[in-house]
């Protein structure tokens, strides 16, 4: 009874932090690893999509990793306080998810390679929480940019959910739909398990797979 009385719930947008109309801190320009830009503007041809996998720490090193992918960020999507601060996002009054914005090549294969990356890294079940990190900061989040992508993502998590029912999971409580507000995380959090090796990382999937390809069956 305990956890159901202290379970995290979503913050109304007339009682979520009031947020400020600029940046509190600078965020830097350049990728640490990958030496890109994390910042608009980007160059013409790439696509961007948003993705919500709990703690955007390893989030961001897993979809860093993936062929195609030319820059990432950490920021905060989802909710209602512009601008805001890490602080204030794990108080559970903002709204936001911690989530990573991805700048990739759309060559063909790159979006199967980003969802089955997403779906496969972490476990799209847990509703307002991600391992031992609770609150509705860490929800699985995935935010779409155009049509194109929409299709890709709900093919894919309905792929995925046969899959984790086979494998005895229950339904995916992923939030999907079109992307809102970016707002960029604190320069210290960009690209963070680059700069700290062994820093905490708690994601963890649920072992089912998303085989590349397979999303277009």
């Amino acid at each position: 009874m305990l956890h159901r009385l202290f379970a995290p719930r979503m913050v109304s947008p007339d009682q979520a932090l009031p947020g400020r109309a600029s940046p509190a801190f600078a965020v830097p320009e350049t990728h640490a690893v990958l030496g890109t830009r994390i910042q608009p503007p980007f160059p013409e041809g790439l696509a961007r999509v948003v993705f919500g996998m709990g703690c955007f720490w390893g989030a961001e090193r897993k979809l860093w990793q993936v062929p195609g992918v030319v820059s990432t960020a950490v920021g905060y999507a989802g909710g209602f306080t512009p601008n805001p601060t890490y602080e204030e996002t794990c108080t559970g009054q903002t709204g936001h998810t911690e989530v990573v914005l991805v700048v990739y090549d759309p060559a063909p294969g790159v979006v199967d390679r980003l969802l089955a990356t997403f779906w496969e890294g972490h476990d799209p079940t847990q509703g307002f929480r991600q391992g031992n990190d609770v609150g509705t900061q860490y929800r699985s989040a995935l935010y779409w940019s155009d049509d194109a992508q929409r299709q890709a993502a709900l093919r894919s998590r309905d792929h995925f959910q046969a899959r984790l029912r086979a494998a005895g999971f229950g339904e995916i409580t992923t939030e999907l739909g079109p992307a809102g507000p970016f707002w960029y995380a604190e320069g210290y959090h960009q690209q963070y398990l680059h700069k700290n090796p062994g820093g905490y990382c708690g994601l963890g999937g649920t072992g089912v797979s998303c085989p590349v390809g397979a999303l277009e069956r």
